[in-house]
């Protein structure tokens, strides 16, 4: 099952999700990727994303560039995951033969409100979007493996 998700410019949430839910899956059956709406050729990961991801689950994803959003990306995902309802809107006004398969991160997990963009501030803010992808993505993986009988 191939997970896509989508922020804004993929140098902080979406790359950091893509990194969070490979490392969680624990499973082949299972893979995310991520990109961006709005991405920038040649943009890395932003410092703080890849400090919070070694801090936290000791994933480096400090050699990793912007990836830009494509239809091809939407196609080959069996799910689509933004970041905010913002995004969602913009992907299923975009792309609506896929709207049934793109929901914002928290949606699906079953919680309210959006992913927090932490772009351009400090490490601590950078934590705290991590800490709500995890909670989110956990979620996300829990419901993804008992509908496909994943253990």
């Amino acid at each position: 099952m191939n997970i896509l998700f989508v922020c804004t410019g993929n140098t902080c949430r979406s790359c950091m999700a893509e990194a969070i839910f490979n490392h969680a899956s624990g499973s082949g059956e299972l893979k995310a990727s991520s990109c961006g709406v709005y991405a920038v050729g040649n943009s890395k990961a932003s410092r703080n994303s890849i400090a919070a991801l070694m801090r936290e689950i000791n994933v480096d994803i400090s050699g990793r560039e912007a990836v830009q959003l494509s239809k091809e990306h939407i196609e080959k995902a069996d799910y689509v995951f933004a970041m905010t309802k913002g995004i969602r809107d913009f992907l299923r006004a975009s792309f609506p033969e896929f709207e049934n398969k793109i929901f914002t991160v928290k949606e699906f997990a079953g919680l309210d409100g959006d992913i927090s963009d932490p772009y351009g501030s400090d490490a601590d803010n950078y934590r705290n979007t991590f800490v709500q992808l995890k909670e989110s993505i956990d979620l996300i993986l829990k419901i993804l493996k008992e509908d496909r009988c994943i253990r």
